[in-house]
């Protein structure tokens, strides 16, 4: 009787190592990158999202998004239109582009959906 309590015990401990190593191992894989103490730090920002459109823009539909999809793209060729939208800097319309060598840029854009200017970034307020 002895015997298989031992060997009971002893199984029991050789489980309970496995998972506190795991657990180690995971807590560990989990902290990657993080270094120094974050005490009273501000949380890390989130990287953006480029299809959310910037503060009081709206995210174009149907033939309004092709028609500035289309202008956008024959102004910057090769670009990949991250999103179109409302603009609320000046111009009705915009459309925000990553072109090939990873540059982003934002194509204005007039009611008639001609291109109209071509500027670096995203602009002020926009992800």
């Amino acid at each position: 009787m002895f015997h298989r309590v031992r060997n009971g015990v002893a199984a029991f401990a050789v489980l309970a190592a496995i998972a506190v190593g795991a657990a180690a191992i995971a807590g560990a894989a989990s902290n990657s990158g993080t270094t120094g103490s974050q005490g009273g730090s501000a949380a890390p920002r989130s990287a953006p999202n480029p299809s959310s459109p910037g503060p009081g823009e709206t995210l174009l539909t149907d033939g309004n998004a092709t028609k500035a999809r289309q202008s956008a793209l024959a102004k910057v060729p090769g670009a990949t239109v991250l999103r179109v939208e409302t603009d609320a800097q000046g111009s009705p319309y915009e459309a925000h582009l990553q072109k090939s060598d990873g540059s982003q840029v934002t194509v204005k854009l007039n009611k008639q959906f001609e291109a109209t200017d071509v500027q670096s970034g995203f602009g002020p307020g926009h992800p």
